[in-house]
């Protein structure tokens, strides 16, 4: 699950003002009208308003950049980079997050949007103790789509082997679904801060299941 965190004030360093986020924090990318794009870092932020690409901002500051003296003005320049940036996307980008794209498949976004959880005994568990088992397994016939793929810890994965969960006796606690894209830009979010969070669930569909989970992280 990501973890949330709220502002704290800004203090100076060197040439960049920073948050206690450091400049590890991703900035969440959106097209003009406010569609999720991506999760950009803070140098890919500031080529962005260099380019003056960056049409608006919503969410809180994260770093102000202090660059070289304008020529002209005598003016230090500063770039004041917020956690949300709208701009004017390329066209293969508003492509992907328009139409009807399927995200790539992968075992940590996997895990992230079954909680962490294996889906046959319900308990928690680290990355490192999860695999990804096929409910329809590959040798019946089953493919590695997100929506024949769930979380499950070693032991239950052993246990089911090459059974659909009817043939191996188990019950199967959630239906597995693919994500829209908004959903697996927070899937893929390493800290998804709280303005960040609440932007991406205007945009899940309201039958996600993710609102369920997240609903306390927003209060």
């Amino acid at each position: 699950m990501a973890r949330f965190e709220r502002p704290a004030p800004v203090h100076r360093t060197q040439n960049v003002e920073v948050s206690v986020y450091d400049l590890a924090q991703e900035v969440l990318r959106t097209d003009v009208s406010g569609l999720p794009l991506e999760w950009i870092n803070y140098q890919e932020a500031v080529r962005l308003y260099c380019l003056d690409q960056v049409a608006f901002t919503w969410g809180n500051p994260l770093y102000e950049i202090h660059g070289g003296i304008n020529a002209r003005t005598g003016v230090p320049s500063r770039i004041s980079v917020n956690s949300i940036v709208a701009t004017h996307a390329n066209k293969r980008a508003i492509k992907i997050a328009h139409s009807g794209y399927t995200p790539p498949l992968n075992n940590r976004t996997l895990f992230r949007r079954d909680g962490h959880l294996c889906l046959y005994c319900g308990n928690p568990f680290p990355i490192r103790m999860l695999s990804r088992d096929h409910i329809n397994p590959i040798s019946q016939g089953g493919r590695d789509v997100w929506t024949n793929v769930v979380a499950a810890c070693v032991r239950c994965n052993n246990h089911k082997a090459g059974r659909t969960p009817e043939q191996a006796g188990m019950e199967l606690l959630a239906v597995p679904f693919t994500p829209t894209h908004a959903e697996y830009i927070y899937l893929k979010g390493k800290r998804v801060l709280a303005d960040q969070m609440e932007f991406l669930a205007a945009h899940f569909p309201r039958t996600s299941p993710l609102h369920d989970r997240l609903s306390g992280n927003l209060r």
